[in-house]
């Protein structure tokens, strides 16, 4: 039987033993919100740059990046162009979503749609 740690509410870590100050909070290894918990598919954290830029043109989006990375430093520009793999949680990533007005969970669906591609 584990111990929880949770964030707004969600399980969000499960724990052997007693965690002080983090995961205080004991369940059944049959509680229905730890099982879908522990069988929940895990996020996708990156995707090819196939995959992101196929996902960027399903969503009529290519050309707006495109233009907001034109307007950033070379690394980024650089990092745009020749990546192999786009991240999820980079910083690039994140300001780039953030430009574009993006809530956490709109991310999360733009990298799982990419991930299906």
């Amino acid at each position: 039987m584990p111990f929880v740690s949770r964030s707004d509410g969600a399980i969000d870590g499960v724990f052997e033993q007693l965690q002080e100050g983090m995961a205080e909070e004991f369940l059944s290894d049959d509680n229905p919100e730890l099982v879908a918990h522990l069988n929940a598919p895990p996020k996708v954290s990156s995707v090819s740059a196939r995959q992101f830029r196929l996902q960027l043109r399903r969503a009529k989006l290519i050309d707006q990046v495109k233009a907001w990375v034109a307007q950033q430093d070379e690394e980024t520009q650089d990092s745009f162009e020749y990546s192999r793999d786009f991240v999820r949680n980079s910083p690039m990533m994140e300001a780039g979503f953030a430009a574009m007005g993006f809530t956490v969970e709109q991310q999360d669906e733009f990298f799982e749609a990419a991930a299906k591609l």
